[in-house]
C-alpha cells in the first residue's frame, strides 16, 4: 500500500493529540494530589491551633484558681497574725483538753511518770467476824479511781487493765468485775499523770486512804518515773 502525504499528516494529528491529552491528564493528576496534600496539611494546622487555644484556656483557669488559692493563704495568715494572746491560750487549752479526754476514753496510747495505788484484803480477821467486811469490794476501788481522775489523772488501768470513762466495776464475791473482765486481790490501780498531786490527793486527811484503812483494807502506795498503756481498743483487740 502506498503511503500518501494525507496519511502522514493525520499520523502527527493523531500524535500531538495523544501527547496533548497525556499531559493534560498528568497535569490534572498531580493539581489533584497538590489540593489533597494542602487539605490533608490545612487540617493538621488547623487541629494543632485548636489544641494549643485549648491548652492555652486550661492554663488560663489553672493560674485564676492557684491565685485564688493564694488569695486563700493570705487571707488565713492575715486572720493568724491578728490572733490575740488570749485567743492563742484559749485554743491552746481546747486543744489540751481534747487530748486529755482521747487519753480518759483511752482512744490513744499513754505512756508517762505516775503512781501505783496496792489494796489487798485485811491481813488481821477477828475471831468471829465477818470476812466479808475485811475484803476489798467494787466501792473502794471506785473511790481510789475516781479521786485520781479528780486529780488529772491520764489515765487509770486497774490490774494493768486500762479504763475509760464509761468503764463498770462490779464486786461478785472474792473478784471485781471490769467491764466483764475478771480481776482478783490484790488490786494495783495504776495512773498517769504529776506523781506528787496524784499521792497528795490520795494521802490527804481525811481522804481516801483513811477511810480505806479504816474499812479495814490494806493500802500501798508508790511513785513511777515510767507507767505505759495501750490505748483501750488495742487491748481488747480491736
Amino acid at each position: 500500500m502506498k503511503v500518501k502525504g494525507k496519511h502522514v499528516i493525520l499520523s502527527f494529528v493523531l500524535f500531538v493529540s495523544g501527547f496533548i491529552v497525556a499531559l493534560s491528564y498528568q497535569i490534572t493528576s498531580e493539581r489533584q494530589s497538590t489540593s489533597s496534600h494542602d487539605e490533608t496539611q490545612w487540617r493538621y494546622e488547623d487541629d494543632l491551633r485548636s489544641q494549643i487555644i485549648e491548652s492555652e484556656e486550661f492554663n488560663m483557669s489553672l493560674q485564676e484558681e492557684i491565685s485564688e488559692k493564694q488569695s486563700s493563704i493570705r487571707e488565713l495568715e492575715s486572720q493568724l497574725a491578728n490572733v490575740s494572746e488570749e485567743e492563742e491560750v484559749r485554743n491552746k487549752n481546747l486543744i489540751d483538753d481534747i487530748e486529755r479526754l482521747r487519753k480518759i476514753a483511752g482512744t490513744v496510747p499513754v505512756h508517762g511518770p505516775g503512781i501505783e495505788i496496792s489494796l489487798e484484803d485485811s491481813e488481821y480477821l477477828p475471831t468471829n467476824a465477818n470476812p466479808n467486811d475485811y475484803i476489798v469490794h467494787e466501792e473502794h476501788v471506785q473511790k481510789v479511781i475516781d479521786e485520781l481522775f479528780v486529780s488529772q489523772a491520764e489515765a487509770v488501768a486497774i490490774n494493768g487493765y486500762r479504763l475509760t470513762n464509761q468503764s463498770y466495776i462490779k464486786c461478785v464475791g472474792p473478784v471485781i468485775l471490769v467491764d466483764g473482765h475478771v480481776s482478783t486481790a490484790p488490786f494495783t490501780i495504776s495512773a498517769i499523770g504529776e506523781p506528787d498531786t496524784l499521792l497528795a490527793s490520795i494521802e490527804i486527811h481525811g481522804g481516801v486512804l483513811e477511810q480505806l484503812v479504816n474499812d479495814g483494807i490494806t493500802v500501798r502506795t508508790q511513785k513511777q518515773n515510767h507507767i505505759e498503756f495501750n490505748s483501750y481498743l488495742s487491748e481488747r483487740g480491736g
